[in-house]
Order: structure tokens, then C-alpha cells, then sequence
């Protein structure tokens, strides 16, 4: 069994605080104290607690939540950018969604977080050959949490998906560093043609809830849509689009608004 303790620092500020959390959390609701301890007062690491949580979730009558939790374990071992950009993901809930005033809430409960853990996963079987279980664990995701992220997609850290019910990321797509997502946004393709066909969202780009951004285009960098827009053509750096098709009404009022979540529309010059 793989132990990723050995690998986690001792002062790992960060798994501590979930911890002491999670024992106030017990404290203050009994009836929840096993469900607390078996999800993460049991664990030795973020990590271990994080596989051990969406293995529950995720097993079913083909593949046993033992068999899952190990898979999600030998993954994180071989590639510690997984943990790494998972740690990213959790704190960004905490710098940008105000229902999350604790690091266990998504650990436990936010199914965007728990969506885009499996995808990381299913991500590295996917460049390593493991086709057949990367889609089986796609899937499972896209059944259990109402998000459906190809394993192909390329995703950076520090990514929020907030709410994230019927969110869907193509095959092809490129998400960069800091980008928040709302629920049912898609990023999607057009036709039925194969290749490079879905979009490239760069750094610190805040999609609202309901937008569809399609084909292979890229939005640059700081850029915000607004809810509900159809995007079909690029977006500069730091533009605000709105509309269905999507047209620039002015500019964002900050530089990356996938921190500030403000999901206003300036029009004119910010």
C-alpha cells in the first residue's frame, strides 16, 4: 500500500489546519463523528484522506472503492504535480468563494473539487496508456458529480469550480494557471471534425455561469464572460464579452478576475 506520508513535510501547515477543523467540526456535531474520523482523522495525509473520500464516491459493482482508492494513491505518488495543483485548487476555494470559510469544506463536500481531482488523475492515465481506466474514472465523475472533464484536457493549478453542475471540458481544451469556472459552463467543440477543437482559456480568466465558449479560440489572458454568452470567436487579454454571440463591452476591473469573482460587467474602461 502506498504511504504518502513519507513524502508529505512534517510541518504541513495546511493538512494541520484541515485536522483542527475537522475536530471542532466533530466537537460541535456528534452524529458526524465517524463520518469525520473515517474521511480525514484516520488519514496521515491530505492526500491519503482526498483518495480515500472519492474512492467512497466513486466505487461501484465494477470497481471497488479498495481498488480506486489505490489507483488514486499511485497516481499522486508517481506525479506530485497532482498534489501540488490540488492544493492550489483547495486554497483558490478559499481566496474566492465566500460559502468556504474552512480548507475541509471542499475536501468534503464542493463536487467541483472533487470533479477536477478525479480528472488530474484520469489526466495522468491518459499520458501514461491508461485509456480504458482514465474514461472509466470520466465516467464515474461525470455520473457522481454532474461534471464532465475529458482526460485529455490540459489543466493548470489553482483552478475553482464553483458549484460546477453540468460543466463540461472538451478533449482538446487548455485551461492556464488561476481560472474560475461556474456551473454549467461548457467548453466545447464545433462540428464533428477531430483535432485541436476546443478552446484555450489563459491565466486568470473568470467564466460565468451558463457561458459556452466553443472551437479552437483562445481566451487571453484576464479575460471575464459573462453569464450565459455563446463565444465562438477569440477574446483579447483583458476584455469583458457578453452576449449571445459574445461582443467586448469593456474591460475587467481588475487584472486576473478569476480571483475577485466579480462577475459585474464594466462597461467602457474599467
Amino acid at each position: 500500500m502506498v504511504d504518502l506520508s513519507q513524502t508529505i513535510p512534517v510541518d504541513d501547515a495546511l493538512w494541520q489546519s484541515i485536522r483542527n477543523e475537522v475536530v471542532e467540526r466533530a466537537r460541535l456535531e456528534p452524529v458526524l463523528a465517524s463520518f469525520f474520523h473515517a474521511a480525514v482523522l484516520s488519514h496521515k495525509s491530505l492526500e491519503d484522506a482526498l483518495a480515500y473520500n472519492l474512492a467512497e464516491q466513486l466505487g461501484n459493482s465494477i470497481l471497488s472503492p479498495l481498488a480506486i482508492y489505490q489507483v488514486l494513491l499511485d497516481a499522486m505518488q508517481s506525479d506530485r504535480s497532482i498534489c501540488e495543483r490540488m492544493r492550489r485548487d483547495l486554497t483558490a476555494h478559499m481566496e474566492r468563494d465566500p460559502a468556504c470559510g474552512q480548507y475541509c469544506l471542499p475536501l468534503l463536500y464542493f463536487k467541483g473539487f472533487h470533479a477536477l481531482q478525479v480528472y488530474r488523475v484520469a489526466n495522468w492515465l491518459w499520458r501514461h496508456e491508461r485509456r480504458s481506466l482514465a474514461l472509466f474514472l470520466q465516467s464515474r465523475a461525470s455520473e457522481i458529480f454532474a461534471v464532465d472533464i475529458h482526460p485529455a484536457a490540459d489543466i493548470a493549478g489553482g483552478i475553482m469550480l464553483d458549484h460546477a453542475t453540468g460543466l463540461v471540458i472538451g478533449e482538446t481544451a487548455v485551461i492556464g494557471e488561476n481560472v474560475s469556472l461556474l456551473h454549467s459552463v461548457t467548453l466545447g467543440g464545433t462540428g464533428a471534425r477531430a483535432g485541436d477543437r476546443h478552446p484555450k482559456i489563459r491565466c486568470g480568466v473568470l467564466i460565468a455561469a451558463g457561458a459556452k465558449v466553443l472551437g479552437n479560440i483562445e481566451v487571453g489572458e484576464g479575460a471575464k464572460i459573462g453569464a450565459g454568452s455563446l463565444v465562438l470567436d477569440s477574446v483579447l487579454p483583458h476584455t469583458t464579452v457578453v452576449g449571445v454571440p459574445a461582443r467586448v463591452v469593456g474591460v475587467p476591473g481588475e487584472a486576473e478576475p478569476s480571483r475577485t469573482m466579480d462577475q459585474r460587467i464594466n462597461l467602457g474602461c474599467g
